[in-house]
């Protein structure tokens, strides 16, 4: 298929890319190249015959409309994004306008370019909208997010992404656009720019730096390894029906002290401290996240019983996959943390943009 791809300089994106050229796919990445987006990740596949790269930012009209003039796709996988809570927490105008804004503009392109095409065509056209497991809020000690779980989202960050899943949806029942949403849990693996929990963990352990710990390290979140989720998506976009929405979760819930402990403890065996002391002496506990939403679980059972995707790596091969990813790959991160970006805190609420 030819496949138009957002976002796929970004974390996720560069493994979907690399996994959809590797199952013989043509793919153009659009991609703006925010702090997030970084061409690296892509280096060893950006002269491959079946991929090209647009940079555009997805809000802007005549580009996406050029996109699909030029590169006629038949399909979108639209994973372009502002994710991090924290620096939604801090400027989040940007998010409502990546997020929402982007999100309505790539879906009326798409609907636009849907309509041209031949009535075969059009059957198989889809459009994949890829959204968090956030937007249903936070759950207590029992329990797992459905399909049908009604939204709740806490932050800016899970807001904007709540409101582009109901315009991906009312796209879809106002206009006939064949559209898909998902819902993930928390994405880990290669690639990961350092400023989510693992790479933080990994990067701070490396650099014998305090590990930040929100609150007592009490929240609980469901981890799915990256080329998992990959695997899941392109599952969605050749058997999911338009229309339905599909949660795609690690079955891997982890207290946040029990994972960063659990990093540490790699760490300890896979690069032991030239000091000799053990990294979890280095974990500290700062104050918490405003609004932190204290657990998230996703039941997946929808996608495994009708679709047939379970996830393949188990509760500590893919954290050590990805600890071994870092250690090997220092040259990409360090390209990272040597510019603006050192490993800083955000999301306290004391910088907020507009508030």
């Amino acid at each position: 298929m030819r496949i138009l791809v957002t976002g796929g300089a970004g974390f996720i994106g560069s493994n979907l890319v690399h996994m959809l050229l590797q199952n013989g796919h043509e793919v153009l990445n659009v991609d703006k190249l925010t702090y997030a987006g970084n061409l690296q990740s892509l280096s060893d596949i950006e002269n491959h015959p079946r991929y090209h790269f647009l940079q555009a930012d997805i809000v802007d009209c005549s580009a996406i409309s050029g996109a699909f003039e030029t590169f006629r796709p038949q399909a979108v996988m639209h994973l372009a994004a502002e994710s991090h809570v924290d620096r939604s927490i801090d400027g989040s105008m940007q998010f409502f306008e990546t997020n929402l804004i982007g999100t309505v503009n790539l879906l009326s392109r798409s609907l636009q370019f849907w309509k041209t095409l031949s009535f075969d065509e059009k059957e198989k056209f889809r459009f994949l909208h890829v959204s968090t497991d956030e937007v249903y809020g936070s759950l207590g000690k029992t329990g797992a997010f459905t399909e049908s779980t009604a939204y709740d989202p806490h932050s800016p960050y899970s807001a904007s992404k709540a409101a582009s899943d109901h315009a991906a949806r009312a796209w879809f029942h106002t206009y006939g656009l064949p559209v898909l949403v998902t819902n993930c849990s928390n994405n880990y693996g290669p690639y990961q720019f350092p400023e989510k929990l693992i790479p933080v963990v990994i990067l701070k352990c490396l650099r014998q730096e305090p590990i930040p710990v929100y609150g007592k390290g009490e929240n609980v979140r469901d981890w799915l390894y990256v080329d998992d989720h990959c695997q899941a998506l392109e599952i969605v976009l050749e058997r999911g029906v338009p229309g339905e929405t599909y949660n795609i979760g690690g079955s891997n819930e982890l207290k946040n002290l029990d994972l960063v402990r659990m990093l540490c403890g790699i760490l300890n065996d896979l690069k032991p401290s030239p000091t000799g002391f053990r990294y979890d002496e280095l974990i500290t506990f700062v104050v918490d996240r405003p609004g932190h939403d204290l657990r998230y679980a996703i039941d997946a059972s929808k996608i495994a019983n009708e679709l047939g995707w379970i996830p393949r790596q188990g509760h500590e091969s893919g954290f050590q996959n990805t600890v071994q990813w870092y250690l090997d790959n220092q040259a990409w991160w360090q390209n990272i943390i040597s510019g603006c970006y050192q490993l800083e805190r955000q999301g306290t609420g004391f910088s907020a943009d507009h508030e």
